[in-house]
């Protein structure tokens, strides 16, 4: 069925004055009133085909219109056998899907569990040199896409605690950084609270291991993992 395309021009004066839209919003159901009754995509597509009605987006006027169904059409449609069907046959695909999901779950925290988290062995001096590289690194890429001034470069400084703190910071962002890879142990799972703990449990290994192998990092590691700043802009760490 094709359907019917309002606009401002072609709009009657009740449409103009709202009493159009007033009555369409009865007379149809939207995407959204589908999705509350059970409906999905698929069997929108499969069952009722193109729209009764097209309505410019009253909130952003460029983005797509948006596509009505006659209540009559959705409510014959939802009689028929052909839509129990279907409605069954959708509710055990979404099923099947939290199953998979748990399941990958599962495995993905199990292998972060696992796995051997092989931090890097430097001297003291070598790990702050490669930490003040790294850093100046950064600050010279940030500079360039900011088009501002170079960075005078991050410098050792000795004597005072200020320093030294941030000495620390830039040496656990190096080895976040050189750690990165563990991002990988991650793969299979996307948004929600599977991934959310996912990434925690990999974050909370991924510290544990760089105070394992700098225990003069540790409280720089807490600190972080309590919320502070980290200045690491190549890991999700």
């Amino acid at each position: 069925m094709a359907a019917h395309e309002t606009n401002e021009v072609g709009q009657g004066p009740a449409e103009r004055q709202g009493g159009g839209d007033s009555q369409a919003a009865r007379m149809h159901l939207s995407a959204a009133g589908l999705r509350a009754r059970g409906w999905t995509a698929g069997m929108v597509r499969q069952l009722l085909g193109e729209p009764d009605l097209l309505r410019v987006n009253p909130h952003v006027r460029a983005a797509p219109r948006i596509r009505l169904y006659r209540v009559e059409r959705v409510e014959a449609a939802e009689r028929s056998e052909e839509f129990r069907a279907v409605s069954a046959a959708a509710v055990r695909r979404s099923a099947a899907a939290r199953v998979a999901a748990r399941r990958r779950r599962r495995e993905v925290l199990a292998r972060i569990a696992a796995e051997p988290i092989e931090v890097p062995r430097l001297a003291p001096h070598q790990l702050a040199a490669l930490a003040v590289e790294h850093r100046d690194r950064r600050d010279t890429e940030q500079a360039y896409e900011r088009r501002g001034p170079l960075p005078d470069g991050a410098t050792l400084r000795g004597g005072s605690a200020g320093a030294a703190a941030a000495l620390d910071r830039w040496k656990v962002d190096y080895l976040l950084q050189r750690l990165a890879r563990y991002d990988e142990l991650l793969n299979g799972l996307h948004g929600g609270a599977g991934r959310v703990a996912a990434e925690e449990l990999l974050r909370r290994r991924v510290y544990a291991a760089i105070t394992e192998a700098y225990p003069f990092l540790a409280q720089e590691c807490e600190r972080q993992l309590s919320g502070g700043n980290s200045d690491a802009g190549a890991t999700s760490m």
